[in-house]
């Protein structure tokens, strides 16, 4: 076999193998995108056992306010109606997967109706890390910071 079909076969292989993975991070990022555009379905629309399939029982949930809860915290409070979010939207999103696990950051801006609390509009910088266990993306921990309107 000739050098030159040697280094084409070569060259062939490479490019081969890096549309693969290319091909995997792309699945592996729109698998996280659904699974963020679930987690704020199931803020809108509460349920106990959709926001427990898609949190790990090692969350935590970090509010603007330093406040942070725990995956039984994170569910009873929207579950309960305690916090009520009546619209939300996210801009600028950004997802970097490593493996099994995944950064997403984006900004959040939603209409809230807390009871006692009233009808408020957020805007907030958001943090949240999945990661990948027994096949599917669960969030590991969120954090929120609050930004100018």
């Amino acid at each position: 076999m000739s050098f030159r079909k040697i280094k084409l076969i070569m060259f062939t292989l490479i490019i081969t193998v890096g549309i693969t993975h290319v091909q995997a991070q792309a699945n592996k990022s729109a698998e996280v995108e659904n699974a963020v555009n679930n987690l704020i379905e199931g803020m809108r629309h509460p349920s106990e056992s959709t926001l427990r399939d898609l949190s790990s029982e090692s969350l935590t949930y970090g509010h603007s306010s330093g406040k942070v809860e725990t995956q039984e915290d994170f569910i009873n409070t929207l579950v309960s109606g305690a916090s009520v979010f009546e619209e939300i939207k996210t801009d600028q999103q950004t997802i970097h997967v490593l493996e099994n696990t995944a950064i997403v950051r984006h900004i959040l801006i939603a209409k809230t109706n807390d009871p006692g609390k009233g009808p408020a509009n957020l805007k907030l910088g958001i943090v949240l890390t999945w990661v990948k266990a027994e096949g599917k993306w669960v969030l590991l921990s969120r954090q929120a910071i609050k930004l100018p309107e």
